[in-house]
């Protein structure tokens, strides 16, 4: 067991080579950069090393709570999650808690390739992805025979935007924290105005943006792209990626401009610079909107749930997690009622405001 900012650069490297090795995407929430991050603002956080004779085989990084609870690293805003394992590698689940001290480990966002916790989940989610492997202009064609009518009115209000507003330029990976400040609070905006909880004003998630903003390496770098009109910037987006995935995770843009759709032509320029960039697959992650079905290729599944063992730990995520995981599941089956909740949260958030 160890802190993530113990790990030695070995073990780092170690950690790197399995994910290479791994089936899945290389997503750079799974990367140790992130878990480097996580551990700078979460003093929770650890990792749990597990050894092959004198060689690193897997870690599994992750945070522990009140009578070894646990959780998936940066639960809650992590897109993706699970075990760094060596292929082929057999563990005991159960024994595996047990080394780490852990009563259960709940996670959101699973893996699909995770054979080591798949089989306790819950619940099955899709995360939508847009696929550029090919190049932007495939991509666009693909776009073009599904939803036709979408590109063509996205295209036109791009266009109207610049004619309207100011010369529109896009920046791919935006240096200047000043923008990163204004996305942030266009997000806290969004959240407020939609009646959701407001992340940034949990001071460790601002403080993990902040750092991971600062972060260059090959396989995790915060990544901010910006749309202007001028020198306005009319929308944004942060997230993370690797050689291969951009993980999208906070977008937002200036309401003033919502008739032009400028969250939608912002990520119609980041499928384009990252498929320029080599980048074949933007993550758009989980949660069903109305943008994602619009821009997306494919979905990829996650899965939520937790592994526990016995004991009063297990009995106390429980109570803490499962029945509000049961409501959000009933609600979200049902689309007349997940509209209606939806509609609620935003009457409540009005009358907040007055």
């Amino acid at each position: 067991m160890a802190g993530p900012g113990e790990l030695g650069e070995g073990e780092k490297e170690r950690w790197r080579a399995l994910r290479a090795a791994a089936e899945t995407p290389r997503n750079p929430f799974m990367e140790p950069e992130f878990t480097e991050a996580v551990g700078l603002v979460r003093p929770q956080a650890r990792v749990a090393v597990v050894y092959e004779g004198l060689e690193p085989a897997g870690f599994l990084p992750h945070e522990r709570g009140p009578l070894g609870q646990g959780r998936a690293i940066g639960l809650g805003v992590s897109d993706a999650q699970g075990a760094i394992l060596r292929p082929g590698l057999r563990l005991d689940t159960g024994e595996l808690l047990r080394g780490c001290s852990l009563s259960s480990f709940a996670f959101d966002n699973l893996e699909a390739e995770q054979r080591l916790f798949v089989r306790y989940a819950a619940e099955e989610h899709a995360t939508y992805v847009i696929d550029v492997e090919k190049g932007y202009e495939t991509y666009e064609s693909v776009l073009r025979a599904q939803s036709p009518k979408f590109l063509k009115t996205t295209l036109a209000k791009e266009r109207r935007l610049g004619r309207q507003v100011g010369e529109l330029r896009f920046v791919f990976d935006e240096r200047e924290p000043a923008a990163l400040r204004t996305l942030m609070g266009w997000k806290s905006a969004q959240y407020r105005r939609t009646g959701r909880r407001d992340r940034f004003a949990q001071e460790w998630i601002t403080r993990l943006v902040g750092r991971l903003a600062e972060t260059r390496a090959p396989e995790c770098s915060g990544t901010l792209s910006v749309l202007y009109a001028g020198q306005r910037p009319l929308a944004a987006h942060f997230g993370l990626r690797s050689a291969s995935v951009l993980a999208c995770w906070f977008p937002a843009y200036d309401p003033e401009c919502a008739k032009y759709s400028p969250g939608l032509v912002l990520h119609l320029r980041m499928a384009e610079a990252a498929a320029a960039e080599g980048i074949g697959m933007l993550d758009l992650g989980r949660g069903a909107a109305e943008y994602k079905d619009a821009l997306k290729t494919g979905e990829l599944p996650v899965y939520e749930g937790a592994v526990t063992r016995p004991g009063v730990g297990a009995a106390l995520h429980w109570l803490s997690r499962e029945p509000a995981r049961r409501a959000h599941s009933f609600v979200r089956a049902r689309p007349g009622l997940a509209a209606l909740a939806a509609r609620t949260l935003k009457s409540a958030a009005r009358l907040r405001r007055t």
